[in-house]
């Protein structure tokens, strides 16, 4: 007899270790209770590397850490997609790199990740637009370019989550979804993001109806919420180092209740089209930057990421959606009993 769906625990483990010390986030997240991490950040010894730079010896560290703790890689939190769309100077410090050479190099290294890693998701973004223009007239553009990287992971068996973002091409689920329809690649799916759309102004019905549009598009959810945007113009250009009020999914105007409830019914469908692609099923990735965040990462402690994962789990058992933490058997399992 099938067992009726259910979503699969994760978060950025560097958001719960101080300096981003890797021994730091697998102890917090044992103890958590989760059995998958988003690895993104990490301080192996030789200071805080992106995933991206590490070594081979580093790597090799990482997956006898993974082993001594219990521990699976959900999703490589790569920053694929957040370079310049285009060489022109616009007031920001996000940097170009000719597409063709980010292609061959950038891609290539966090397709080679990922299967080191055993993870088959990888986490990336729809490029940055000149600051101040329309993000409109680069879809096309934006399209073209995120076809040749879904078509680089199809060829290592991977799926490239493309995550909604302020300041980027895709920065509202409207435009994503668009992004989506025009590419129709089997391995390019959609990340939804609430308190991405919160610090840009946006309400829980405007959130609401951008998360109904990214929905057939969907691959999994980064959960983190936000309260009181210190703005009123939506769709505009966000200082993301100035933003103070991240809240765990419960506390915040994202509207995760409503979001979740409808996302439920989403499940069953969800499991099985990701099953194809070789995932282990459908995750919700805690990302809550409770105690900061901005650009390219965030912190909660591992306090923090306890606040949030309680939180997310009391608003998971609200709607009926089940979920999977270590249980005995799983904590035995890992230690070869």
């Amino acid at each position: 007899m099938r067992s009726e769906p259910r979503v699969i625990l994760s978060g950025f483990a560097d958001e719960a270790a101080v300096n981003k010390k890797a021994l730091e986030q697998f102890v917090a997240f044992a103890a958590l209770g989760l059995q998958y991490y988003s690895i993104r950040f990490m301080d192996l010894g030789g200071g805080v590397k992106n995933v991206m730079k590490l070594s081979s010896e580093e790597l090799a560290t990482v997956k006898r850490l993974q082993a001594d703790f219990g521990l699976r890689v959900s999703s490589l939190g790569s920053p694929i997609g957040k370079i310049k769309l285009r060489d022109e100077e616009d007031g920001t410090k996000n940097v170009y790199i000719p597409f063709e050479r980010y292609l061959a190099e950038d891609v290539a290294r966090v397709c080679e990740l990922a299967g080191v890693l055993e993870t088959k998701l990888i986490r990336g973004f729809s490029f940055y637009h000149p600051k101040g223009h329309d993000p409109a007239p680069f879809v096309n553009e934006v399209v073209d370019r995120l076809g040749s990287i879904a078509d680089r992971c199809a060829q290592s068996g991977l799926i490239f989550g493309l995550e909604v973002e302020a300041n980027l091409v895709g920065q509202n689920g409207h435009i994503l979804a668009k992004i989506h329809r025009q590419l129709a690649h089997p391995n390019l799916v959609l990340v939804f993001d609430g308190a991405n759309l919160v610090v840009q102004g946006y309400t829980a019905e405007e959130i609401y109806q951008q998360y109904l549009a990214m929905k057939p598009g969907l691959g999994w959810l980064h959960i983190k919420d936000y309260r009181r945007p210190q703005r009123e113009a939506k769709g505009g250009h966000v200082d993301e180092h100035v933003l103070k009020n991240f809240v765990p999914a419960h506390l915040g105007d994202t509207g995760h209740e409503v979001i979740l409830r409808d996302f439920a019914q989403l499940l069953p469908d969800l499991e099985a089209r990701l099953g194809k692609l070789g995932a282990p099923g459908v995750f919700l990735d805690l990302e809550p930057h409770v105690k900061g965040g901005g650009q390219f990462g965030g912190f909660s402690g591992p306090d923090g990421m306890g606040v949030a994962l309680r939180g997310l789990c009391r608003l998971l058992n609200y709607v009926g959606i089940r979920y999977h933490l270590r249980d005995f058997e799983d904590v035995r399992a890992a230690r070869g009993f």
